[in-house]
């Protein structure tokens, strides 16, 4: 095996040695690691066997990431599901009991933050999130306002302070779920994390990577949730929403704009409970207050009254 990658040492390296010769497509053959980079609780690294056209991606969990919730058989599960409508890469194999999983590498190119405002991308992006939800089911459920509460309870149990804004955010999300339950909606397989940074366009279509949030849960978390973390316009959510319902109806649109605020609440929490476990020389404490200010700012005055009357409207 050549090592490209300098972290990859002693036990480590010996790991993946072992484990790769598990698999049929990299067993006994010579193979080049290289770090890919991406977020900050995995690890991933392109496989480059000797000999063969085909390269994959092996993807090591984070130190503790079971505590912000993910179940790496419940990635591997929607990994799967993702690839058969199209979307996700295609799995090489779940290495068991490393929970390591290798995907076909997707070639093909970044989306950049300037291509997501465009209109042709955010109907592409609308187009990949819609094959996603119309998917068979996966296991595991994702209820945001249930995950930030559980967040909670693992910070302080781990030194961390209640943050200042948690009274009142947890008051806006529960005066949105109450609005969400006059209408609900079907639980259908979602992503949860659609950062531009686990898009690749292949070509024909946005093929997205990166599924340990996923989980069955509300479908326009997903829309507001790609909305909040790319900044889109009033005018680029109706873009989105045109794209995935082939409509624009006050009440959706509202509930696009609600979930932007719960959005910001799971990833300002997660920010908190990551100042209890992380080990990253990563400002946390900002990275919370940052979506905790966004969150109140979108959860007071009329505009939030009036999306709530409209999407509990149906």
């Amino acid at each position: 095996m050549t090592d490209a990658d300098d972290e990859l040492r002693g036990e480590l390296r010996d790991q993946l040695v072992a484990a790769l010769q598990r698999v049929p497509e990299t067993a006994g053959r010579e193979l080049t690691l290289t770090a890919l980079s991406g977020g900050i609780t995995n690890r991933n690294y392109l496989i480059t066997p000797a000999g063969q056209p085909e390269r994959y991606v092996i993807r090591l969990a984070g130190n503790d990431t079971h505590l912000l919730g993910i179940s790496r058989e419940v990635e591997h599960a929607a990994t799967v599901a993702a690839a058969g409508v199209g979307i996700g890469p295609e799995v090489t194999a779940f290495i068991r009991p490393e929970g390591y999983l290798v995907t076909r590498f997707i070639v093909g190119e970044p989306v950049s933050l300037e291509q997501v405002h465009e209109p042709a991308t955010l109907r592409r992006v609308a187009d990949s999130i819609r094959r996603i939800h119309g998917g068979p089911a996966i296991p595991g459920l994702f209820v945001p306002l249930r995950i930030v509460e559980a967040y909670l309870a693992l910070a302080t149990s781990r030194g961390v302070a209640q943050p200042a804004a948690w009274d009142e955010a947890h008051a806006v999300g529960r005066r949105i779920e109450r609005a969400l339950l006059e209408a609900p909606l079907d639980l259908r397989p979602s992503h949860n994390d659609l950062l531009n940074a686990n898009f690749i366009d292949d070509g024909e279509r946005i093929r997205i990577v990166d599924w340990e949030y996923a989980g069955m849960g509300d479908p326009f978390f997903d829309l507001g949730n790609f909305s909040v973390n790319h900044d889109l316009t009033p005018d680029e959510d109706a873009i989105l929403l045109e794209a995935y319902e082939g409509e624009v109806r006050p009440s959706r649109l509202a509930r696009l704009a609600l979930m932007r605020i719960v959005s910001d609440f799971r990833e300002a929490m997660w920010g908190v409970l990551q100042q209890g476990i992380s080990t990253l020389d990563v400002d946390f404490v900002e990275y919370a207050d940052e979506h905790f200010e966004r969150l109140l700012t979108n959860g007071r005055g009329l505009g939030f009254e009036v999306q709530l009357h409209e999407a509990a409207g149906g």
